[in-house]
């Protein structure tokens, strides 16, 4: 059986534009799936990134006509400037890994209300209410958001580590139990022909 394992920051807009059609993509070949949240900001230093906020005006300009341009694209509904972005990242990923210790709910669907919540429906994902309703959204208890923090810095943490000596460089960032990695949201094809063996 096919394994991937997807890392993706919760302030990531191009997590939010990935949906769940790696879900779909997973599914489709009985493939499973391990999410690991983790720090984006802090793996732009690591792997020779920059935040957004340094980036050169021509990198700026045209991340924000691709985004709008995918959002069209996918028909989804998009703000290129929330009204709480950048914000606090970990609380809503501390929840994301107790919800995904519990095993209840439905994680696709928690990791696309979370990025949702940001970038279509100007929510700050650092509040505790927030998170809350993106957990029940997705058929997990709301209480996990005061759970497990310990547990799920120590894992945060340690999915920056797995990330950098993985080689992830962005998210979403999917690698394949063989070895393939598939950069962004505009990848998940070349993820499913990869696990269909066209690729």
């Amino acid at each position: 059986m096919a394994h991937i394992d997807l890392f993706f920051s919760t302030l990531s807009p191009y997590a939010y534009l990935a949906g769940n059609r790696a879900e779909e993509v997973a599914a489709k070949h009985g493939a499973t799936l391990t999410y690991k949240p983790f720090d984006i900001m802090a793996l732009f230093s690591r792997t020779g990134g920059t935040p957004p906020k340094d980036r050169h005006i021509s990198r700026v300009e045209y991340r924000a006509q691709e985004l709008v341009r995918q959002a069209k694209k996918l028909q989804m509904p998009f703000n290129l400037k929330p009204a709480h972005w950048p914000t606090n990242g970990a609380p809503s990923s501390y929840a994301f890994i107790a919800a995904q210790n519990a095993d209840a709910g439905d994680l696709g669907k928690l990791m696309h209300a979370i990025c949702r919540s940001v970038w279509a429906e100007d929510k700050d994902i650092a509040e505790d209410a927030v998170v809350r309703g993106c957990l029940e959204e997705a058929g997990f208890d709301p209480s996990l958001a005061d759970s497990g923090l310990l547990l799920g810095a120590e894992t945060y943490a340690a999915n920056l580590e797995e990330a950098v000596e993985r080689g992830v460089f962005g998210a979403p960032f999917y690698i394949t139990d063989d070895g393939q990695r598939f950069w962004g949201q505009d990848r998940i094809e070349d993820l499913d022909l990869h696990l269909s063996g066209a690729l």
